[in-house]
């Protein structure tokens, strides 16, 4: 299978994850098992120590050390401040806030990287982004009550932190993935991001009370340590070896309908033709954003000559 499609798919799996994750961890956050600072510790030392296990099957590489400032920086975006941003910020504000802000991470990715890795913010990337926003905005905001108020303020800046973190992350890994294998760039994001996040967690772990939890939750917290922190991160690092950070960006927009997906199979929620209308304006964004522009095809082959 050619090494793009494999990455689309990639790319489609972690969407699929994490619409799937909204169900999942909201069902632990909710019931009050594990406070949002503690969940995102116990994420963190389990990607770390995933990762660190998985590098020992694997030939040893060191980072040099003028990359370790770069290491240091995306632990920082792409583990402690993401996470804990947007766990803390669903606190003061509503799921269909957070969901309309987190469509601001594609815009952000774009711009990190036509500043960051000189990526040309074309027409047809431009036009695509917008459809898929509009899209996005369609199948997470139809018969919902949005509502961006004074009350709602800390929580719905803390989720815009959230999504430009993870926008400059996914910018600033890019160049990591090109030079050292997934496994070692991860092993080293999740240690860092482990230290930063260790004071502010430790507190809400250990207080947490594992025998009253009930089977289901336990399966909640098994795919969120493992799907949604170890697989998805891994599935995304494999992509943005092969394709633009814009293009990996861009998949976010997927996330709400894959979430309206899950909960329409659970019996939660129901077909409309505006769903069908925002998926296709989605999937037509992908398309035009993921398109290699003529221009740059055209150089490669000159390239190859």
């Amino acid at each position: 299978m050619n090494i793009k499609i494999r990455s689309h798919l990639a790319l489609f799996s972690v969407a699929t994850i994490y619409g799937v994750n909204y169900t999942v961890a909201r069902e632990v956050m909710r019931g009050g098992y594990v406070e949002p600072l503690g969940f995102i510790l116990l994420r963190v030392i389990m990607g770390a120590g995933m990762f660190w296990l998985i590098s020992m099957l694997l030939p040893k590489e060191r980072i040099q050390r003028s990359d370790f400032r770069l290491i240091i920086l995306c632990g920082l975006f792409g583990t402690a401040i993401n996470q804990m941003f947007f766990f803390s910020g669903l606190k003061y504000t509503t799921p269909i806030n957070a969901s309309l802000i987190m469509t601001v991470t594609p815009l952000m990715v774009l711009l990190a990287a036509a500043f960051i890795l000189s990526e040309r913010i074309t027409f047809r990337k431009l036009i695509g982004l917008l459809i898929g926003l509009l899209g996005a905005i369609i199948v997470i905001g139809y018969g919902q009550a949005i509502a961006f108020s004074l009350e709602s303020l800390q929580g719905d800046i803390m989720v815009l932190i959230n999504a430009i973190s993870f926008g400059i992350y996914l910018v600033l890994v890019k160049s990591l993935m090109k030079r050292y294998q997934t496994i070692t760039v991860l092993k080293w994001v999740f240690t860092v991001g482990t230290i930063i996040v260790l004071p502010f967690g430790i507190g809400d772990l250990s207080v947490v009370e594992w025998s009253t939890f009930p089977l289901p939750i336990w399966g909640a917290i098994a795919f969120v340590l493992i799907m949604t922190t170890c697989v998805a991160y891994l599935l995304n690092a494999f992509a943005l070896k092969h394709l633009r950070a814009s293009v990996v960006g861009i998949y976010i927009f997927l996330q709400p309908v894959i979430a309206t997906a899950v909960a329409l199979l659970a019996g939660r929620d129901e077909l409309s033709g505006f769903k069908i209308i925002a998926a296709i304006l989605i999937f037509t964004g992908v398309y035009l954003v993921s398109k290699a522009p003529q221009m740059d095809t055209a150089s490669k082959v000159l390239n190859n000559k």
